[in-house]
This record gives structure tokens, sequence and C-alpha cells, in this order.
């Protein structure tokens, strides 16, 4: 039977507010007084060629005058778009360290587990680095990268790209302004997409910890950091998390599937359909995630991939061994907390999920929408709407483009504050990455007395 009683809520006034976002931007008048900065690309797969694709919207800024890659397919594309004659082409990066020094920086994007080596070199070399993230896969490297960078002073911004995304710098000024007063919880939430957790981690590059590395680290070590960055100035003093291993088990498997996409006859019933998200959009003249399983895709190409490659593997019968959801919990010194969460299985791709809880009002971020902040006082609700500009530049909503810009400005200027994702402050957010992962693994709450925020 129901209850006659009801709860009234107090009535909210909705006020719109756009503000442009306050990131340092170079015009092309005062490009034309700097020097142009030149880079070597060492990884020449997605993120290398994102990055460099900078030079073709600032050619006054930003020059790319050498590829190191060992897929042919990679390094001769980055060698035609940017007419690299074939002595600034190579195979191997310690071919370039063999030489003078050849640009003022270099952008390294080789796989996860291959960023330290290249990074300790270049730095000793004397060039200046971006680095993809993560900085390294194992404490000791990340470690081993931010003590040559400060020997030999090298301008290092790792590619924590999610603080130049302009919402979040919004939300970041927000907090600070105090206008919700102390922040006492903030909960950060990562869809990562059905199938793009299947692509990548469960048939793709990082599926296997020991070939990569753990979801935390590959996937939302950048999430953690956005924590710190919220929390700036505020110590963690524990951490916990929880996560598993859910759905792409062999037990998980569908009767009657087979350990091939390509001839399996439940293959049309299955979400994870590597003829869904490969096959089916070639066919409709759409590359997609083709591009990333053969070099040149095609119909045919495609085809082969998926019958011999292992994009074309049953999800349930892959090597992959990484969580496919996990929570971590942190507690920060003056008795504020936070909680993070990542889930393979949403409709929605990698659009973050925020909310931030203060002692006068709670601000709300939903991935691709403005910030809205209810305020308790007023009862009013405020929307705010940063302007994103350069959204069309790589991904994250143009954070990739204000990240390389950002890094462009340091060295022209010679001005490491223009980098917010430098050496020091990587390497704290990384350290907790790692001590979340091991309260996960070893079933207990840890104090990461080093990592100091």
């Amino acid at each position: 039977m129901g209850n006659n009683n009801t709860i009234n809520r107090p009535t909210t006034t909705i006020i719109n507010r756009e503000e442009s976002d306050n990131i340092d931007k170079m015009s092309e008048v005062e490009a034309e007084e700097t020097k142009i900065i030149t880079a070597v690309i060492v990884g020449a797969g997605n993120r290398g060629q994102m990055y460099a694709e900078f030079s073709k919207i600032h050619p006054k800024k930003f020059k790319v005058v050498a590829v190191a890659d060992p897929k042919k397919f990679a390094r001769t594309y980055i060698q035609k778009r940017y007419k690299l004659t074939d002595e600034t082409v190579f195979e191997d990066f310690n071919d370039i360290l063999k030489l003078e020094k050849l640009a003022d920086c270099v952008v390294i994007a080789t796989p996860d587990a291959l960023h330290k080596e290249p990074a300790v070199g270049f730095a000793n070399a004397g060039y200046h680095i971006l680095l993809e993230k993560p900085m390294a896969v194992t404490e000791e490297d990340c470690r081993e990268i931010v003590a040559a960078c400060k020997k030999n002073n090298t301008i290092l911004s790792v590619g924590h790209v999610l603080r130049y995304y302009p919402p979040l710098q919004k939300l970041k000024e927000l907090i600070n302004s105090g206008i919700i007063g102390d922040v006492v919880n903030i909960h950060l939430h990562e869809p990562v997409g059905f199938y793009h957790f299947a692509h990548s981690y469960v048939r793709g590059n990082w599926r296997n910890e020991d070939e990569s590395t753990f979801v935390l680290m590959a996937k939302c070590c950048h999430d953690i950091d956005l924590l710190l960055w919220w929390f700036e100035g505020q110590r963690c003093t524990k951490v916990s998390s929880f996560g598993s291993l859910f759905q792409f088990r062999k037990e998980k498997k569908p009767e009657g599937a087979s350990s091939r996409c390509m001839d399996c006859i439940v293959e049309k019933e299955c979400p994870y359909s590597a003829k869904k998200m490969y096959l089916d959009p070639i066919k409709e003249g759409c590359v997609g995630w083709s591009s990333v399983i053969c070099d040149e895709p095609s119909i045919e190409s495609v085809t082969d991939a998926l019958r011999n490659g292992p994009y074309g593997r049953c999800v349930y019968e892959s090597d992959n061994d990484v969580c496919d959801n996990q929570v971590v919990n942190f507690e920060f010194e003056n008795g504020q907390t936070a909680t993070f969460s990542m889930v393979a299985f949403t409709e929605k791709l990698c659009e973050r999920q925020v909310k931030v809880f203060g002692t006068m009002g709670e601000l709300t971020f939903n991935g691709s929408g403005p910030i809205s902040r209810f305020d308790f006082n007023s009862k009013e609700i405020f929307i705010h709407k940063p302007v994103c500009s350069f959204s069309g530049f790589g991904g994250h909503g143009g954070a990739d483009y204000h990240l390389i810009n950002s890094f462009v400005h340091a060295l022209a200027e010679n001005d490491p504050s223009k980098v917010v994702t430098g050496a020091d402050i990587s390497l704290r957010s990384h350290l907790l990455v790692f001590r979340a992962e091991q309260a996960r693994v070893e079933g207990r709450v840890v104090v990461p007395e080093d990592v100091l925020v």
C-alpha cells in the first residue's frame, strides 16, 4: 500500500553560463616570431601519427624531421606525409641516437612496455620528450625515466591528455574557486565501451599483463592522475581496490561457439563478433578500427586477418587476463575520499562521468556535455559551458591538441611550467596506480607512504 507522505523538493532555477576555456594558445603571429620546433617521431602508430599531424595544422610552429618504427608501413606513411628523405627514416630508434642531434624533441609513442629505453636514451642525448602514457609499466622504469630527464634538464610531457580537456580544466577551476565549498568526495567513472574493450583489452595489444601491463595502468592511469589533480595539495593516505576478469573467460563461452568468429554458428547473436566490429564496416566503406588489424584494409585483407590473426579470435578463447571491471577507493589526509570505477560493459566510449560533492554544492559532468553546478544556498542550477576548440584534432575532445600545443609552447619559450603533466607530477600519479593495483592483488588496504600529493 502506498505512503501518503511526500517530500517536497526545493524548486530550482537553471542558469546557463558559457565560458571560454583558459588554455594558453599561440597565435600564428606569435609563431612567426618563434623558432620552429623540430621533432623525431618514435613509434608511428595511431598516437605517433596523431601528434605528428600537429605540424600540418601549425607548420610555423612544429616540424617532423625524422621517424623510427620497426613496421615499414608505419614509417613509410610518416615519410610520405611529411616528405622525409630516406636518410631520416629508421627502423630502429637506436640508429638515431648514434647520430648528431637531429631535432629539438622526440615524440615517443611506442608500445607501453617499450617506453623506458627510448625515453632514457633521448633524454641523455639532449632531446626534450613528449611521452605517451603510461610513462612506463614498472615503477623502476618510471623512476629511471624521471631521473634521466632531471639529470639532463629535459622538458618531459607525459600524455595525460585529460588534464588538457577544457571541460575538466573548468571543473578544476570551479573546485579551486571554492564555489562549492570544501570538496568532500569525488566519484570518477570510466565507461570503456563494450566493443572498445573487446578490441583493445581482449584481442588487442593491452589484453595480457605480461605482454603489456595491468588495465588500471594501461587504460586508467590518467584517471587516477585527474583525482590527484583535483585533490591537489592533499596527501593520499589509504587506497583499496577490487576488480576481476568477469566475462571474457573460457568458461563463459556460449555453447556451440567456435574458436574464431568467421566460422562461428552463434556469431550473429554475439555483440563482440569480430565480423561485426571489423568486416561489416569495411563492407560499408568505413575503415574504422580495421586499420589496426591490417596495414591496408580491404574486404580481402580484413577477412584474412580475421581468419588468421588475433583479432578474429573468439573473445572467450583469447589469452587475455586483464580486469574487465575495477573500482579504486582513496582516502586523503583531511578525511576526504574519492572513488574511481572502470567497466567494460557500456554503451558510452570513454566518456568520463564525474560527480564532485562539496559542502556548499555539487558539480556534475557527463563526459560530453557542460558542467552542472547545484548551489545548496540558492537552490539554483548553473550550467558552465567551456568552449572546446580544435576538437577535430586527434581525440579526447581536443585535449590531444592542447597537450602537444602546450609542449611546443614550453620548448619554444623554454618554459617548463607550460607543461602540466611533467616528470614529478606524472611520477606521483603512476606510483599511486601501482599502489592501487597492489591493493587489488594483495586484497588489502595500502598506505602509499611514498606518494606525496
